[in-house]
């Protein structure tokens, strides 16, 4: 797969990525000695926060660049370039924690296999990922602008994924959405920013000399709903899932 991912603005104008999800280690609950897998760990701030609870913690992502900067910005710590459809890192790991991650790969069921293969019977997965209605606005505009456009995102209800997970032998132990608005970075170059970071694949085939006009559509038709106190923000909606390999 190509690697579209600009780590530099990733870590410089989308941290609240992370940030925003730095709870949901309160939900892992790692303890010293776990073994522990960050699935989709891009440039590896929760994975270190992983590793100052004591677990000994490996860090995976199909992202070259973002592998490259986490070994960057924590050195110490084991990173693995992998798909997380197809990672072979033996089994009898203590738990498997992602965020933010699983809604770019359409098919759930070989992710979830692959998380089960890796798992010890009791094991537990703790993730979080965009959920259905997540950045609905900006879906929406996308699609209108650029009809043709691959949409890359993977959105399922609580039921859906609660369904796979429960067909490749986990017990669904909590599961929920949460409405999360995120205040963009920059105040008036948010929305674009946002757009080159994560909407790249909506853009493939459009000239590099249309592409101004057509952010500046999409901004156009967004700036009243996603305009205010002088920023931009973004209609998040996310879905947390507890579960347990059986």
């Amino acid at each position: 797969m190509p690697d579209r991912w600009d780590s530099a603005l990733y870590d410089d104008r989308h941290s609240f990525v992370w940030k925003k999800a730095a709870d949901l280690i309160d939900l892992l609950h790692p303890q010293p000695g776990e073994r522990i897998l960050d699935l989709g760990c891009g440039t590896g701030h929760l994975t270190a926060q992983i590793a100052e609870r004591g677990a000994d913690v490996i860090g995976l992502d199909a992202s070259a660049s973002m592998i490259a900067q986490a070994r960057q910005n924590y050195p110490k710590l084991k990173f693995v370039l992998a798909d997380a459809r197809t990672f072979e890192l033996g089994t009898g790991f203590d738990a498997v924690f992602s965020n933010a991650a699983l809604h770019w790969i359409p098919e759930p069921a070989p992710v979830i296999a692959s998380v089960a293969r890796a798992l010890k019977p009791g094991g537990r997965f703790v993730l979080e990922m965009g959920a259905k209605g997540n950045i609905a606005q900006i879906v929406d505009a996308l699609t209108t602008v650029l009809p043709t456009a691959r949409n890359p995102w993977y959105f399922p209800t609580a039921a859906e994924y609660s369904q796979v997970l429960e067909q490749r032998g986990f017990e669904v132990r909590a599961l929920w959405t949460i409405e999360r608005w995120n205040k963009l970075e920059h105040p008036e170059r948010g929305l674009r920013e946002w757009l080159e970071m994560f909407a790249g694949t909506w853009f493939e085939g459009v000239p590099a000399k249309a592409r101004g006009a057509i952010v500046a559509e999409i901004e156009s038709r967004l700036r009243p709903s996603l305009f205010r106190d002088n920023a931009w923000w973004a209609d998040y909606r996310r879905l947390r899932v507890i579960a347990i390999r059986e």
